[in-house]
């Protein structure tokens, strides 16, 4: 095949909601042109935030029962889709929900049954990107690079403002990537404080004034000093960034004003300079986005929403079709493993 229509599923360590997406890709004298025909993020309910966020701490019958009903609701958001816009894919490339992420112990989980969802739309579906990078001894992340090469390869560097910061760009021949540190993560929590889900433009921050104490404590984590490639988990986060948190005394403004300094100071660590594409929830945030103009060496390019919203549903669409070629979609340069790799499993209906 030399042309593909796949729909992209992407659900964010943020939770919220997933992210749904036709993507139609084709193949030139060896070059891809792509277009997102159709795209929609369907919110997740209460009662499935609450479910997501208990996988942690569920046993083991429990888990494998969510990781079936998580795929039937999946591969049910999808049947309603292409119902509901009259539209038709070739198949589905799923990223799944993270819950564990722990390549130092070689293992990652990323939520959803193939089968299940497979079973309920009634097409192929490629899933579990990660697992065979962190069995090659990778980080199994970040996976959106080699997107980032093929279809984006005009900017010189890819930044994504997701629950977690990630960039990729070339050095050196090679594509590089790695996390950065946490965006909306952090940054969500805070605004509900404020009985907001989430700090539309910065305005909270913008409020705010930089705790120095804080910002020193958080410029000082370790994660900061590890060479990539590198990434991080919720583990992490809760393990480093929230216990900081925790103990500041400051208002949520002061804090929220404090973590966008504290992101911008961290991007502008290792961002080159040239264009450098923005996406991911936190293009949004006017505030932080301002700060980061005033760090940075780079030309930081905002695109039109739908880059925004849906580019990483876009991408893991493009890695599925490059695991359905069985090319490779997942770079040793990137993740630290022992070789390139074609990573996902493959079910049929």
């Amino acid at each position: 095949m030399k042309s593909y229509r796949v729909v992209g599923l992407m659900s964010g360590t943020s939770m919220d909601g997933v992210d749904v997406a036709l993507c139609v890709f084709e193949n030139k004298n060896s070059r891809w042109n792509f277009s997102i025909e159709c795209a929609r993020t369907v919110p997740y309910t209460q009662g499935w935030k609450k479910r997501l966020a208990g996988c942690v701490n569920a046993g083991a019958e429990e888990l494998a029962f969510m990781n079936a009903s998580y795929g039937q609701f999946l591969g049910s958001l999808v049947k309603e889709f292409l119902i509901n816009n009259k539209i038709s894919a070739d198949f589905v490339a799923s990223h799944g929900h993270t819950v564990f992420h722990q390549p130092s112990r070689e293992f990652t989980y990323q939520l959803g049954d193939g089968a299940a969802i497979s079973a309920a739309c009634g097409l192929p579906v490629v899933c579990d990107f990660r697992s065979a990078d962190v069995a090659l001894g990778g980080e199994g992340a970040p996976l959106v690079p080699v997107g980032d090469q093929f279809l984006f390869s005009e900017y010189k560097s890819c930044l994504n403002l997701g629950g977690i910061a990630n960039i990729s760009f070339d050095k050196g021949g090679k594509r590089i990537a790695f996390d950065i540190c946490p965006v909306n993560l952090l940054l969500n929590p805070l605004a509900l404080e404020k009985g907001k889900s989430y700090d539309a433009g910065g305005k909270l921050a913008m409020k705010g004034k930089v705790r120095e104490k804080l910002l020193g404590k958080l410029n000082a984590i370790p994660f900061y000093k590890k060479p990539f490639p590198k990434s991080l988990g919720r583990e992490d986060i809760e393990k480093f960034f929230l216990k900081i948190l925790e103990k500041d005394s400051g208002s949520p403004e002061d804090k929220l004003c404090t973590l966008c300094e504290h992101m911008a100071i961290q991007v502008s660590a290792v961002a080159p300079s040239g264009k450098m594409l923005v996406t991911g929830g936190g293009a949004y945030n006017t505030f932080l986005i301002s700060r980061m103009k005033a760090c940075v060496k780079a030309d930081v390019v905002i695109p039109e929403s739908q880059a925004i919203e849906f580019k990483e549903a876009l991408i893991f669409a493009f890695l599925g079709v490059l695991r359905w070629r069985n090319e490779v979609n997942c770079l040793a340069s990137v993740t630290g493993a022992i070789r390139d790799s074609s990573g996902g499993a493959i079910y049929h209906p």
